[in-house]
């Protein structure tokens, strides 16, 4: 008892030493990961810069309205507002300049009352009874001694408002009124081209805005503004010239070579105040304070030019170090905090993974969760308008699933990418007792299948190398006596174990078939065995499998999909890759925590389970998935023995192919809605299992937010084009997730392929095109199957032996959106500046959104390719060493798990 007691201690002893090696193993790679978080934060926010500013602000533009105010919509601020703003302002600088002088009566007592010298501005435009308002406004504020100057129409010559006789006349009429010096306000270029303008002033106030001349800000924009301002002064010597406008701004889209950025309106402004700090210029900086009214005529740029933000924060220091994104520390950070907690859970949980599998997965978790961090507070830096909280009402769930799929891609990457990850795997194994078979029910439905396709199957069903089985065959709903006849006739020599069952018309489609097929089957059946009407079979599928029901939790043993005859024609070789990759990685990814799919055919199922749980659901079209998936939570386990025990056909043609992955689709959508309960709330499913189930499915639902995407981005891109003062080209936000997680799966997709599926890379290449052009067809069967509660069940063509269709109707949908974004994408590229980069860069995106759709017409192109011609069969050679035979009379060689057999006589066969 004594040493019993001391081996109990030691085991305890141990297990604590694990544990707490996990422990702080998560905890040092959460760590390790946070820090390199941080240091990339900072590599991409590096110093920038600029000098300091220590003196006063000469002047500052003001525009009193907040953030919800807005004169166009009449909502104005209030006095007690304007007063705080002059409280504010006048730690900044002693002088204002205003735009208007009507709409706020109350400014010039006010700025007077917090010691700030007004320039009064006088608003004029088409709408002569305002003029008059703003005229006699003004007089009447200047008379009582708190306006040191006026400003009389704001670029009204530039935006050919009045001639410059008319503004002239306006002028004219101003300066014998008041006794305090008259201007109005225009770019440099209109004071040069009009001298006569300048006979009508008592000074001149010019605008000096490089942004929207296209001069870049980090390349002379100051330079090139006091540049103007020297070839103005030189032109009229003997004036007073003011600089009434002169900043940069701090968002919007790029003006030619002249973008905006936070970074670049404080080096701007930065270097302007420190080169005239120590001069006589008298100038006001465009402007005090953000108005995001402005955005609904001056387009995104026109509401970011203010020093400070809408909320009356600054939105930079004058002095200390500048950063591309001021927040960036607090971004880092959270970003860290929002991933240490998840990625000390997976390192603990998944400890016995390998320690570069961990990181790997830690470093892709962390990206995304800055990626998340980044994206949720980009919308913060910007007003946003109806319009574009109408577009984050779609944008922000679809950014959930985006981020879900990468974190559930980067998983089935860190697992299977390196070997030795992997504990939950299967062999063969025939029934312990060789003189007891289980006996096994085999049920081949049938549907309009050619019956020499049929008739093989049987063939190869006739070879098992097992003695206690029957076969029973169900056509069901074939009208044409041509092709169910031939198989009736075949079958009635083949002995009392084989059965056909012709029923003309019966309701529930495939399901409804197999359990008609139920109802038939010898009662001695403990095992039900389904294949599909177009597979050839290994003589030793039973003898190698059925051992594993001796367990009695085994509810399903399954053997991949696999292909035949798909050798000589490129489409259908693109097909058999594409299928490979799930067997080859997902059902492995799957199988670790027991949440295969079953798929209906090389499947085993334990009859008693089938019968008691249900039996085949008619109401799903996928019901196999949906059976594995009952079975599953009645607690049954699946076992998946990546063997090819069977080889079927690939579909005859493209639009076969699409039809097929909607109707899996649409499937998935019915299975999700008939068992959310259990997917989403612990209890009759493990987490595993509800991980794997749901994860599966975000692609296929990404795929129809990627449809959803398309028409948002086309009809955004007509307002662009038609409405561009209310659809101003997207931010950030609504551009980079998209080319993020577009070439993320291009990068992860791939790299499992090489290591996990025996392809070359141009078959990797195929495969992937194959499945990006059935990303229409995975959109239209998400949402037939979310709005739908029946579906109906389209056969697959295959083995028909008619020549695929050339017509466009099979993937005109397809053809349609490609046309649609295409014409966008010219539009974009007629109607907008060739230099202008967010155009291009929105371009860009259209063409991200078209690759599905281009990706479907290449592959309908390809599958109309004829056959080559078939080759001389291959001279036999000795099989590799690394074979594992299996059974006394193995016809085709059998690898290790998660290899397809590479020997010469398996390629030869693939391709007869």
């Amino acid at each position: 008892m004594q040493h019993v007691s001391a081996v109990n201690a030691q085991r305890q002893g141990t297990g604590s030493r694990s544990r707490m090696g996990a422990w702080f193993a998560a905890i040092a790679i959460a760590l390790a990961v946070g820090a390199a978080n941080m240091a990339g934060w900072q590599y991409l926010n590096p110093p920038i810069e600029a000098p300091a500013v220590t003196g006063p602000i000469h002047g500052l533009a003001y525009n009193a309205y907040g953030r919800w105010d807005s004169p166009i919509e009449q909502r104005y601020p209030s006095e007690a507002d304007i007063d705080a703003d002059m409280a504010l302002l006048a730690t900044y600088t002693d002088r204002i300049r205003s735009y208007t002088s009507s709409e706020f009566p109350m400014l010039p007592e006010l700025a007077q009352r917090h010691g700030l010298k007004l320039t009064a501005g006088v608003w004029l435009d088409e709408r002569l009874g305002n003029n008059q308002k703003e005229i006699t406004a003004v007089i009447d504020a200047a008379r009582s001694g708190a306006v040191e100057r006026v400003i009389a129409g704001n670029e009204t010559i530039l935006h050919g408002i009045f001639t410059v006789s008319e503004l002239k006349d306006y002028l004219r009429a101003l300066r014998s009124e008041l006794r305090v010096p008259v201007s109005t306000a225009e770019p440099w270029h209109v004071w040069m081209r009009n001298p006569s303008l300048v006979e009508a002033v008592d000074y001149i106030t010019v605008h000096l805005l490089p942004y929207w001349e296209g001069v870049p800000a980090d390349e002379g924009g100051v330079n090139y503004a006091m540049q103007r301002l020297e070839e103005m002064r030189k032109r009229f010597p003997n004036k007073h010239i003011v600089i009434g406008e002169i900043g940069w701004p701090s968002q919007g889209d790029r003006f030619d070579g002249a973008s905006t950025s936070p970074a670049a309106q404080a080096v701007f402004l930065r270097q302007f105040l420190s080169r005239v700090e120590n001069t006589s210029l008298d100038y006001f900086l465009m402007e005090a304070i953000d108005q995001p009214w402005k955005i609904d005529n001056e387009g995104r740029v026109g509401a970011y030019w203010g020093m400070l933000g809408a909320d009356r924060t600054e939105k930079f220091s004058f002095n200390g170090d500048l950063f591309a994104d001021p927040n960036w520390h607090d971004k880092a950070v959270l970003a860290c905090l929002l991933a240490f907690g998840p990625l000390v859970w997976f390192c603990l949980a998944f400890s016995r993974m390998r320690l570069v599998s961990r990181v790997a997965f830690a470093v892709i978790a962390q990206g995304v969760a800055s990626f998340v961090v980044w994206l949720v507070a980009l919308p913060l830096d910007y007003y946003l308008r109806p319009v574009d909280w109408a577009a984050l009402v779609v944008l922000v769930p679809s950014l959930a699933v985006m981020a879900a799929i990468l974190l559930s891609h980067a998983f089935e990457f860190a697992e299977l990418f390196w070997k030795g990850n992997l504990r939950r795997g299967f062999e063969p194994l025939p029934a312990a007792d060789p003189t007891h078979q289980p006996f096994v029910s085999i049920h081949l439905a049938c549907c309009n299948e050619p019956p020499e396709m049929v008739i093989t199957i049987i063939e190869s069903l006739r070879n098992l190398d097992y003695a206690n089985f029957e076969v029973l065959v169900i056509d069901n709903n074939t009208r044409d006596e041509a092709l169910w006849k031939p198989v009736e006739a075949h079958m009635a020599g083949l002995g009392d174990n084989f059965r056909f069952f012709h029923l003309p018309k019966w309701p529930g489609f495939k399901a409804g078939a197999l359990n008609f097929a139920l109802s038939q089957t010898d009662p001695r059946a403990e095992v039900i065995g389904v294949v599909d009407a177009d597979y050839v079979v290994e003589p030793d599928w039973l003898s190698g499998y059925v051992g594993h029901f001796a367990d009695p939790s085994v509810g399903v043993v399954q053997a991949p999909q696999a292909h035949r005859e798909w050798g000589r024609q490129l489409f259908r070789r693109m097909m058999n890759w594409e299928y490979d990759g799930f067997f080859r990685i997902g059902m492995h990814h799957r199988n670790e925590r027991d949440a295969i799919i079953q798929h209906g055919t090389m499947t085993l199922v334990r009859a008693e389970s089938l019968q008691q749980h249900g039996r085949w659901s008619e109401w799903c079209i996928c019901e196999d998935s949906e059976l594995g998936l009952r079975l599953m939570k009645e607690g049954m386990r699946t076992v998946y023995i990546d063997r090819v025990m069977g080889r079927g056909l690939t579909p005859d043609d493209f639009a076969a192919f699409r039809k097929q992955r909607k109707r899996w689709a649409q499937g998935a959508m019915q299975i999700m809605k008939g068992h959310w309960r259990d997917l989403v709330r612990p209890g009759r499913l493990t987490r595993g299992q509800r991980y794997h189930f749901i994860a599966g499915w975000l692609p296929w639902i990404g795929d129809a937010l990627h449809l959803v995407f398309a028409f948002a981005a086309m009809f955004y891109t007509i307002g662009i084009m038609a409405a561009p003062q209310w659809f101003s080209l997207p931010i950030a936000l609504f551009m980079v997730p998209l080319a993020v997680f577009v070439v993320a799966k291009v990068l992860i997709g791939p790299l499992l392929y090489m290591r996990r599926v025996p392809c070359s890379k141009g078959e990797i290449l195929g495969a992937a095109l194959s499945g990006m052009g059935l990303s229409h067809a995975i959109a239209t069967g998400v949402f037939t199957g979310l709005a739908q509660k029946t579906g109906v069940f389209e056969i697959t063509r295959k083995g028909s032996k008619a020549t695929a269709s050339g017509s466009l109707g099979a993937i005109r949908e397809e053809a349609m959106l490609l046309v649609g974004l295409v014409a966008c994408i010219v539009g974009m590229a007629l109607t907008r500046l060739p230099d202008h980069f967010e155009s291009l860069l929105w371009m860009g995106v259209l063409g991200l959104l078209a690759a599905p759709y281009l990706a479907a017409l290449l592959c309908q192109a390809l599958s109309l390719l004829p056959e080559r011609p078939e080759e001389a069969p291959a001279k036999a050679e000795p099989l590799p060493a690394n074979v594992v035979r299996f059974g006394p009379s193995l016809r085709r060689p059998l690898v290790p798990v998660g290899l397809p057999s590479l020997a010469p006589a398996a390629r030869s066969a693939q391709t007869r």
